[in-house]
């Protein structure tokens, strides 16, 4: 047994678990005043309906990168595998409007301490408290501040709209010293990719139950891609990576959430060759001899899910805010999807609008199955 083959084992569980039927979704216990921990709930929506309609939420900009209001079913065009598609729902999300009865949308932050240097997430918290106290320290959306550390995934007392009150317990949290970090080579690597994994897996289950979009920004340089002309996999390990795949994809879907990834290291990492690496990863992976641990990195699974990756500038409470401005105006569709005739066939989804000099950004595939 190869130690690929071993690694690859250990780190499948979680995300095998999210495609059983029966998963088991983790919830927050109420733990007043302290950090809460992830654990499991059950009662999860009805995957086959959820299946058998996708919906996707679309971003649309102007030339300026303002939102493009106003716009009507009409307007757009859904192609899934290139073939138009009737549109089966249609919202204009606008929360300026004066009558708005928009679906709710929260913030999730999360501060990752595990791919982060300690003086990186010292300069983490400063920024985010800039952006918890921006105008008077009211938030737009309900906001979660989650630590992710080599002791597990925690959310900060739940959501809340008092950026103050965050600030405040952002202080009283110590994320403390990592022990796993780049000195311990291939396997401490391996142990983070698989720890960055598995807090992710937590978090998407946890917010399946839940209604509404879910904007969840990640604060890292992103996770080891263990990818390159050096590492050879077997068969096995294909098949196993080509599931995490499907599942992360299919999870993330049914969850509503849409993923951010904001490079704390900002300009010290622009112009390298690392910082675009993931862009090689980003076409839709459709049999498992394609499948490699790079097509799971942070910034790959972002673009995926219709959301940005942020990696050009230090000011990370802009970027936040940046992020945070997709839930003031978007436009919700749906559309029936595939009946593949095998199990987990990959379909690309392409959306334009009929209206000139716009920009259009939403998930860009989905896993139709039998």
């Amino acid at each position: 047994m190869t130690p690929w083959f071993r690694l690859l084992t250990f780190l499948l569980l979680p995300f095998l678990a999210l495609s059983a039927q029966n998963t088991q979704a983790p919830q927050l216990q109420p733990r007043t005043g302290e950090p809460q921990k992830v654990a499991p709930q059950a009662n999860g929506p009805d995957r086959q309906t959820l299946d058998r309609q996708i919906r996707i939420d679309v971003q649309v900009t102007d030339k300026s990168g303002a939102p493009a209001l106003g716009l009507r079913k009409e307007d757009f065009t859904v192609l899934d595998d290139k073939r138009p598609q009737n549109i089966l729902s249609f919202q204009a999300v606008d929360r300026n409007a004066p009558t708005n009865a928009d679906p709710p949308v929260e913030l999730l932050l999360v501060i990752d301490a595990v791919n982060s240097s300690f003086q990186t997430v010292s300069y983490e918290r400063s920024e985010l408290k800039k952006f918890l106290l921006q105008n008077g320290g009211k938030l737009a959306q309900p906001t979660a501040l989650i630590f992710f550390t080599d002791s597990g995934t925690q959310m900060q007392n739940g959501f809340s709209r008092d950026g103050s009150a965050l600030a405040e317990m952002y202080d009283k949290f110590e994320t403390g010293l990592r022990t796993v970090n780049r000195s311990q080579g291939f396997y401490g690597a391996a142990e983070r990719f698989e720890l960055s994994l598995k807090a992710l897996n937590s978090l998407v289950a946890y917010e399946v139950p839940h209604p509404g979009r879910k904007l969840l920004v990640w604060f890292s340089a992103g996770w080891p891609l263990l990818t390159g002309p050096s590492i050879d996999y077997t068969r096995k390990d294909e098949e196993r990576f080509f599931d995490m795949i499907v599942a992360a994809s299919s999870e993330m879907r049914r969850a509503d959430i849409t993923l951010y990834s904001i490079d704390p290291l900002g300009l010290a990492d622009a112009g390298g060759v690392r910082i675009g690496y993931y862009e090689e990863f980003l076409k839709g992976i459709k049999s498992p001899n394609k499948a490699v641990p790079a097509d799971l990195s942070l910034q790959v699974l972002a673009v995926q899910s219709g959301g940005r990756v942020l990696n050009g500038s230090n000011d990370l409470a802009q970027e936040v805010a940046e992020a945070g401005a997709d839930a003031r105006a978007f436009y919700i569709l749906s559309f029936e999807g595939a009946r593949a005739d095998a199990a987990n066939e990959y379909h690309a989804i392409n959306v334009t609008v009929d209206k000139p000099g716009v920009k259009v950004r939403t998930r860009t595939g989905y896993y139709a199955q039998p």
